[in-house]
Parts: C-alpha cells; structure tokens; sequence
C-alpha cells in the first residue's frame, strides 16, 4: 500500500506550479502516454503533483448522497492508495459515514487547480479492515489522536468550549500513556470504477480521458472526452 503523503518515485528536477502548469498545458495529453493501469497513471500525476510543492496535494472533495437524495461534498485527505482504490479516515458515526452506510456509492474529485490538472474517480466505499487502521492511527499525532477521541463528528454542540473541554478530559483519562483506536473511527476505501485525468489545454479544449471498467476483474477500458 502507498502512503499519500510522501513521494515513493524518483521526478525529474521540481518545477514551480507556475512553470509546472504553463508546460503541462502546451505539452497536453495524449493516449499513447497513458498507463494502462489508472492506478499507475494516477501514481505518476500524484508524484508530479507533491514534486511541484503545491499546498495538499492529496486533499480531495468527496461526494456522497443523503437518503432524501440531497449530494452532500466535503474536502478529506487522501492517506493511503493501492491497486485497491483511495483511503481516507474519518469518525464512523459522522454525516458522511452515514450516508455511505446507506448508499456506498460516491465520487472523489483531487482539484490540481494550480497545474491545470484534476482527478476525478467514481466507485464504492468500504470500510477498510481494523488491522489497517490501528496501523495508520499509531502515525498520527497525539493530539490528532485525542481530538478523533474527542469529537462527536457532525453532531450539533453547544459551544467551543465543550469540545475543548471533552479534548481535555481524554488527554487526562491517557496521560502518557497509549492512545488506542477508537471503536467509532476508521478507513474507508473507495474501490474506483471509473477514473478520469483531465489535463487543461488553451482556449478550453481540455485533454480528458476515462478509464472505465464493468466488475473489479475485469480490464480497464480508456477513451477520450470532448472538452
């Protein structure tokens, strides 16, 4: 599994955003340089991306929809991703985890605004395995440790204080001691069934190619939209 946050392959030489940008969109994107596995492809765009220094590169918009049908979109941050699909954590018991629960179907959206590029990925999320979870939850930082024990995610509260307040209580009940995973937080993993790179061009006339496929096994089929 890669990390997200860190680069895992060599890059030629960083360039600014700005000089990133200006030579994407003259050189633009063509189907013969395409990986035939999204995942590669999205892997190269991502180490481009963090190579250039743009502020969050794995932050990413995720949609997802109510039970009255209304789309909700928040910004997550992309953690870990594999052959598998796209990892991100937050609390089970949070608006978006419910509405996942009652329909898993979502979107994901990673808007290099500063490259002329973005992502956009459409399949399932799932939980992810517990096991994968106590492993990422052992990198955060104490205090982002104490603060997922701490927040009743999306639920209505009172004031600041009280959150504050609640932070305070968990740092005592831990003291120095181990912080472990709470029972109502985790992963999800979004099992991608389409993928699309679109890379920005001169006078609007963008180079956007979609991979699509039908089951998980199957093979990745990649054709070219109009702008």
């Amino acid at each position: 599994m890669s990390r997200a946050t860190s680069p895992e392959i060599g890059v030629a030489d960083p360039m600014t955003p700005e000089a990133f940008r200006a030579q994407a969109m003259a050189h633009g994107l063509s189907r013969a340089e395409l990986a035939a596995n999204p995942i590669r492809q999205f892997q190269h765009w991502y180490q481009e991306a963090i190579a250039t220094g743009i502020p969050e590169p794995n932050a990413m918009s995720l949609a997802t929809v109510a039970a009255d049908g209304q789309p909700w979109v928040r910004t997550v941050l992309l953690k870990l991703y594999d052959q598998a699909g796209f990892v991100f954590f937050t609390n089970y018991e949070s608006r978006k985890s419910r509405q996942i629960a009652a329909q898993p179907k979502v979107a994901l959206l990673l808007p290099w605004v500063a490259l002329a590029r973005q992502v956009q990925i459409t399949g399932r999320a799932r939980r992810i395995p517990t096991a994968e979870s106590v492993r990422y939850f052992a990198t955060r930082p104490r205090g982002s440790r104490i603060g997922a024990w701490a927040s009743p995610q999306s639920r209505v509260i009172g004031s600041r204080a009280l959150l504050e307040a609640k932070v305070e209580e968990v740092r005592r009940n831990f003291a120095a001691g181990e912080i472990p995973l709470p029972g109502f937080w985790g992963g999800f993993r979004v099992e991608p069934e389409t993928m699309e790179f679109w890379q920005g061009r001169e006078n609007r006339l963008h180079d956007r190619f979609l991979y699509r496929r039908d089951t998980p096994a199957a093979e990745w089929h990649i054709e070219r939209l109009a702008p």
